[in-house]
């Protein structure tokens, strides 16, 4: 019969194992936390939220209530996205006024939402207002480009019936194309938050709404892959994806139907 002490090496060889694993996944959910709470979409479009994070072996459960619909969906996105993370469980709850409740309401938010995330309009200095699903336009902007495509985009929200546009033209440019944001906006925002941002942009769409669209990113490349009814639909990804902020670049992989 072997001595007590002599057990020693292999109970602390066994107990090295059991607890090194915990450590690892200890310190991998503390990063998830960490990098969803710094990331880009957290530190801008929710944080008036009351949004809670926490993960488990990479499975994330959010719990708290946010202010708008869109924000429960750009959270799940937007932490779904991050390494590690295997599952989210979204239990956030929506402390704002529900679509059944107010569908106007509920179509502005869409439209405030959608033209946030393009760069190539100004959604700060353009008021939205809604009635029976009919989209009015007030505000600044800085060319008859920007203007129409501030307009372009709000038409193409799902919902929307009609845009009256009675947006002014402050700026000095009237150029046909909108104005070109800083390169270095695009080093500034995370991955994850890039990718919610195309998700929820293609989804909010009318015109790519009904698309099943895949979205990858990469330092700020995005690619996107999926099937399109056609060859302007798919251009239509491309085009509303590359304005969205952060984005450098766009790879479209998509497959076109019909075509070999």
């Amino acid at each position: 019969m072997k001595p007590a002490y002599a057990l020693f090496p292999v109970l602390t060889v066994a107990l090295l194992l059991a607890v090194a694993p915990v450590h690892a996944s200890s310190k991998m959910d503390n990063r998830i936390e960490a990098s969803a709470r710094k990331s880009y979409v957290f530190k801008t479009y929710l944080k008036g939220d009351d949004i809670k994070i926490q993960s488990r072996d990479g499975v994330v459960t959010l719990t708290g209530s946010v202010l708008e619909e869109s924000h429960k969906s750009l959270a799940q996105e937007t932490v779904a996205e991050l390494p590690g993370v295997k599952k989210v469980d979204n239990r956030l709850e929506v402390k704002g006024d529900r679509p059944a409740v107010n569908p106007d309401l509920w179509l502005g938010t869409k439209v405030k939402t959608t033209l946030l995330f393009h760069r190539n309009v100004n959604a700060i200095k353009t008021e939205v207002s809604v009635k029976d699903a009919v989209v009015t336009l007030r505000g600044d902007a800085t060319s008859e480009a920007q203007k129409d495509l501030t307009a372009e985009y709000a038409k193409d929200v799902e919902g929307v019936k009609d845009v009256k546009n009675e947006m002014t033209v402050s700026g000095a440019s009237t150029s046909a194309a909108p104005a070109k944001t800083l390169e270095t906006v695009g080093e500034k925002i995370d991955d994850a938050s890039i990718t919610a941002q195309v998700k929820v942009t293609l989804l909010y769409h009318r015109s790519t709404s009904g698309i099943a669209t895949k979205v990858k990113t990469k330092n700020g490349a995005v690619t996107v892959s999926g099937k399109a009814k056609n060859a302007a639909e798919k251009d239509l990804v491309t085009k509303l994806a590359s304005d969205v902020n952060g984005v450098k670049k766009v790879t479209n992989r998509m497959t076109v139907a019909g075509s070999k």
